[in-house]
């Protein structure tokens, strides 16, 4: 029977059917897969900002007026499906965790969390020290 409150207990079946723990071993090691998981997600968040504002920086203007075709508009072609493809896998790990803590299992919930927290402390804490401005009118 699936729980609709939240629970705390070592029986969980998690995302597919014969994922499921009985024992404390099991649960523990399911604790720690959902935290590496859940890291994993801001690691791979990090990689696609990173692409993205690859793929959106504005080309250096050429130095010579003989060169009239720079070489970046291909290479941010492949930043941009290079950030459009972690997009789809970001989303889909997203989704993943949440349905994770769709189980409604105590540990699971604080083992996705806590991970979601160190992960991005690790991989994306130095997201807050660089300031992108798009449009430098405060209007807008």
């Amino acid at each position: 029977m699936m729980h609709m409150t939240l629970y705390w207990g070592k029986d969980v079946t998690l995302l597919i059917d014969f994922w499921k723990t009985d024992s404390w071993l099991s649960y523990l090691l399911t604790l720690l897969a959902c935290f590496l998981f859940s890291s994993f997600y801001q690691y791979m968040e990090d990689r696609r900002l990173r692409f993205r504002s690859l793929a959106s920086s504005n080309p250096s203007p050429p130095s010579s007026a003989g060169a009239s075709v720079p070489l970046l508009p291909k290479y941010r072609r492949s930043a941009k499906f290079a950030t459009a493809l972690l997009f789809g896998i970001n989303s889909a790990i997203g989704y993943l965790l949440m349905l994770a803590i769709m189980t409604f299992n105590g540990g699971i919930f604080l083992a996705i969390v806590l991970g979601l927290a160190v992960g991005y402390l690790v991989f994306r804490s130095a997201d807050d020290e660089t300031v992108v401005v798009e449009n430098v009118c405060a209007c807008a």
